[in-house]
């Protein structure tokens, strides 16, 4: 059953509808099992969360998109080494493994700004060097406020920070972030064209 708000109908509970919901057996990211890309010691904390346990229990690709409008912050670990509701619905779509159409619907959408970091975080940790490129390096021109709640409490970020974060740094929201291709070299590759900012499109 989808969520009772239209807006959520109206823009994610399409893009799900007919999306085989079962947990993909003997899938592989990165050579490895979907779940191993969080480390063990946070996969456990996730897993014996409150919020997980009565939260994610029983999600499917459609159902979680009421739990992911739901979001008002981003982060990993907080207090006693708890998981966020973010980091926990990052865990069960490696769980469930959306496909890739459904993540780059939840990056383009402009509406629910936490379901468009979900997204991207979740297709910087599963996704391929120049399509993590291609669909992050836009939303460096989105200026809008995030809350970040981290071991010191609640902290205010900003959407192009936390995607610069997403492309540059190897841990962010405490999960140890696949590496990718730099930049310069898909461009000597000729996979990517060089990128060209806001600020210099405005001095066009």
């Amino acid at each position: 059953m989808y969520s009772t708000d239209k807006r959520c109908n109206q823009y994610l509970c399409p893009i799900v509808e007919n999306v085989n919901v079962n947990v993909h057996e003997g899938a592989s990211i990165h050579g490895r099992h979907p779940l191993h890309l969080v480390e063990k010691i946070v996969r456990e904390r996730i897993q014996e969360s409150l919020y997980w346990k009565e939260k994610c229990y029983g999600l499917n690709s459609a159902t979680l998109m009421d739990r992911a409008v739901e979001l008002d912050s981003i982060g990993g670990l907080y207090g006693h080494h708890q998981p966020t509701e973010f980091l926990c619905l990052i865990l069960k779509m490696l769980q469930l493994l959306p496909e890739k159409e459904i993540v780059v619907e939840l990056i383009k959408q402009e509406d629910f700004k936490y379901v468009r970091a979900l997204g991207a975080f979740y297709l910087r940790l599963t996704g391929k060097s120049k399509e993590i490129y291609q669909y992050l390096e836009p939303l460096l021109n989105d200026y809008r406020k995030l809350r970040v709640h981290g071991q010191g409490g609640y902290q205010l970020s900003h959407m192009d920070s936390f995607v610069d974060e997403l492309l540059h740094e190897p841990r962010v929201c405490d999960i140890i972030l696949p590496r990718i291709m730099s930049r310069h070299i898909l461009e000597e590759n000729d996979e990517l064209e060089p990128r060209e900012s806001a600020l210099e499109d405005d001095l066009d």
